[in-house]
């Protein structure tokens, strides 16, 4: 069964306009004319075209004026322009604004038959690689899974698939390691906007200075150091989801700012007197207690209220221990696959062993505990000799004045990391620490400079 393709015609010359429609439908395409671009975009946002087919001189705006409004949109369907214009500078511009071909009038009916169906394939042939590699990434990684069959995790894992299609914002709030980004992620390949970019942002590992930049974007010229224009972190998201981690390490006048595109949607770089319309998803994230925070003046209420119109709560670790062995099986898979071991055994006393540990870090500590155990395990089985680093760090046990342990008082995640870095520092390089601690090497940089602990030089021998 042939499939009927939509096109939308935009001609502002009612006899070339009507004999292209004529020719397209008697190839079996449903066709649609108009003669301006105020009469196109109404046509384009309330239907699905496969092809939009604009002459370049139309009356009042030019097709150009078109290319720019469907970019601004997000829509994806190809553009060609028609033209009596051979202009080169013309030509490169709307290859610039999406334009898939450039076609000079008068065409023979064979030729615009070719562009047209040409450029409806290659459109299709992008969709399926998109989707594709997204199979692929998938299948291969399990980036967006969640691993876990517990009772919070279930009661997650549904919630998710109730969100995702649905365009609302969404907060997720969980201790630091407990997956949130991975969360959003899955709110992400669940919606309308998988094939879309999905643009992670730590707020708290941009400097204040530079943030207005990094989310806005900025022209060339605008600051001293802006040697070129950069579109900015939002407009990158365009067409998919914006993810705002650690929301509430964001500066008082970005939380202005940040409000007031979460109500208009629009940006205006800095120095730049364009501003730009922008379809994204805003998810959020925070291991703190926002309430809190709005009620310590550090962030505002009304941005907060913007942010949770709808709520997940991730759960730490110690809250689904029977997850443990899952997670486990899980992670070795995963690092034998990166590591290039054959670890094929998990001893049966293991999981027991690892159940009995609070896991302050929570998932994200078990996987840096996991890949360590396999870079050095012996044999090709794991045991509990080589997770005994988790209960030897001082995160899980209390020495009292008579040296004799208490019971159990874990460390806050802050001093928890601090004690991995102390622990580890001098036998491993920056690199390997951030990775160790699933932070980059910049956030542990700021953690340095805000415990005070920095490396000490080695000394020069004379």
């Amino acid at each position: 069964m042939q499939i009927s393709h939509k096109i939308l015609v935009v001609e502002h010359d009612i006899e070339f306009g009507e004999s292209v429609t004529q020719l397209l439908e008697k190839e079996g395409m449903t066709v649609t004319h108009v003669r301006k671009v105020s009469e196109a975009m109404p046509r384009l946002h309330s239907e699905d075209f496969d092809l939009v087919l604009s002459d370049l001189k139309l009356s009042g705006q030019t097709g150009l004026d078109l290319l720019r409004k469907i970019r601004t949109s997000g829509l994806e369907c190809p553009r060609v322009i028609m033209t009596h214009y051979t202009s080169i500078k013309c030509a490169v511009q709307a290859l610039r604004l999406g334009a898939v071909d450039y076609i000079l009038k008068p065409f023979s009916d064979k030729y615009l038959i070719h562009a047209v169906t040409r450029a409806i394939n290659e459109q299709s042939i992008q969709k399926e690689n998109r989707q594709l590699k997204r199979n692929l990434q998938n299948a291969l990684h399990n980036s967006t899974e969640i691993i876990g069959e517990s009772q919070s995790v279930r009661e997650l894992k549904i919630l998710l698939d109730r969100v995702g299609p649905s365009e609302a914002t969404v907060l997720i709030q969980g201790e630091s390691g407990t997956g949130k980004e991975l969360v959003a992620m899955g709110i992400h390949e669940a919606s309308q906007r998988f094939d879309g970019n999905f643009v992670p942002v730590n707020c708290g590992a941009i400097p204040a200075e530079l943030m207005e930049s990094e989310f806005f974007g900025h022209v060339k010229g605008a600051f001293t150091g802006a040697v070129s224009s950069k579109d900015g972190l939002i407009r990158e998201a365009h067409g998919g989801t914006l993810f705002l981690d650690e929301i509430s390490e964001l500066a008082p006048m970005l939380q202005v700012k940040l409000l007031r595109f979460i109500q208009d949607r629009v940006v205006r770089p800095i120095g730049d007197s364009q501003s730009f319309k922008v379809d994204v998803r805003i998810i959020a994230a925070s291991n703190r207690d926002l309430q809190k925070e709005v009620a310590a003046g550090r962030m505002r209420e009304d941005l907060y209220y913007r942010l949770n119109v709808i709520q997940v709560l991730v759960p730490p670790l110690r809250q689904r221990l029977d997850d443990i062995e899952l997670l486990l099986n899980y992670f070795v898979k995963r690092y034998n696959l990166k590591l290039g071991r054959r670890i094929s055994r998990v001893n049966d006393s293991l999981c027991e062993f690892l159940k009995d540990y609070d896991w302050p870090g929570n998932v994200r500590e078990l996987e840096n505990s996991v890949e360590r155990a396999i870079i050095l395990a012996k044999g090709e089985e794991l045991d509990i000799d080589d997770f005994k680093h988790i209960k030897s760090n001082g995160a899980n046990v209390a020495i009292n004045g008579n040296g004799r342990e208490n019971s159990l008082t874990p460390l806050s995640v802050e001093e928890y990391m601090k004690s991995i870095v102390l622990e580890y520092q001098n036998q491993c390089s920056e690199t390997e620490l951030a990775k160790m601690l699933g932070i980059g090497r910049k956030a542990l940089w700021m953690r340095r400079n805000r415990w005070e602990l920095y490396r000490e030089k080695p000394r020069k021998v004379s």
